[in-house]
């Protein structure tokens, strides 16, 4: 690495995940952490200290210094802030969800040209999901929990956008055909959104999924279930860990053998950023682009408008 030129990046919006993403970048070595840009300038500059870098008094004097850059400011802003950086020339990679709507999310994919539009869908490079993904095998059906306890952050949006996008955009990736149809019903809790769902998702290849997402849990659960033709399998999110069942035909016989599949576990963040960084330099890497960011938002959407059409019976 040490011959290599290091890639110039910035971080826009130091809350709770730009603040990872800051310590992630800090710590690579292909990338030179330029600064922070935050419209609270005290946080900005604390993080900028703590990390050895510097907090910048404006977007604009950050874009002017860097190649790349992390945009982790609330849904609303993504737009505006990411079709400034595109325009500036910076490789982005914004937060998801990609936008508040895919007027928006278009805003974004025009703005990019040539250069890097990445989604920050996290958990789509968890090592259990790299190794599911990788495995194939059409989907039969499909069931995710994605439960967390309540708390104050990411509440400018709803549960869909906050939680349930992650397992849309996964399961667009395990199967990429069309939506045939989408049920969901869905409850106000401790916000004045969404803050429950449950979603039946039925897909042009006949594959189904059931997607359940609460952030007023008692307890974190992530888990996906699949079901494949003469296999099923179980994915812990929070473990990086995948087992199963297949069955298996020897002679006349048919046995139930026992599968777990090789998940070597690491930080989603950091290989995320690794993709994204890989891209910027031009070379071969698995990101979550701007079109597949948007297909995640528009199912997001459409699982919002089902719950809408339901409450109108």
């Amino acid at each position: 690495m040490s011959g290599r030129r290091r890639l110039r990046v910035g971080v826009v919006g130091t809350g709770a995940m730009g603040s990872n993403h800051v310590r992630i970048l800090a710590a690579l070595p292909e990338v030179d952490l330029v600064g922070l840009y935050d419209q609270r300038p005290e946080v900005a500059a604390a993080l900028a200290a703590e990390h050895g870098t510097e907090s910048f008094a404006s977007v604009e004097g950050l874009a002017a210094e860097i190649e790349a850059v992390v945009l982790a400011v609330p849904t609303y802003g993504h737009a505006r802030l990411g079709a400034e950086l595109l325009a500036a020339g910076c490789h982005l990679l914004v937060e998801k969800p990609m936008a508040s709507s895919l007027d928006e999310a278009d805003e974004l994919l025009a703005a990019a040209g040539d250069r890097v539009l990445a989604v920050g869908h996290v958990e789509f490079f968890n090592p259990a999901v790299q190794a599911l993904v990788a495995l194939g095998g059409a989907v039969r059906y499909l069931e995710v929990q994605r439960l967390s306890p309540f708390t104050p952050r990411s509440l400018d949006v709803d549960v869909i956008l906050d939680l349930m996008i992650h397992d849309l955009q996964i399961l667009h990736a395990l199967d990429p055909s069309p939506i045939a149809e989408i049920r969901a019903s869905g409850i106000e809790v401790m916000s004045d959104k969404v803050d429950m769902v449950s979603a039946r998702i039925a897909l042009a290849s006949g594959a189904v999924a059931n997607l359940s997402a609460s952030r007023v849990a008692a307890e974190t659960v992530r888990k996906l279930r699949v079901y494949q033709e003469r296999r099923y399998l179980s994915l812990d999110y929070r473990q990086q860990a995948i087992k199963g069942f297949g069955l298996r035909e020897v002679g006349r016989q048919r046995l139930i053998v026992p599968q777990q599949l090789t998940v070597h576990r690491c930080e989603p963040l950091r290989a995320e950023l690794e993709a994204f960084v890989a891209a910027c330099r031009g070379e071969p890497a698995q990101i979550v682009d701007g079109t597949m960011g948007r297909r995640a938002l528009e199912t997001a959407l459409a699982v919002r408008d089902a719950i809408g059409e339901r409450a109108g019976h």
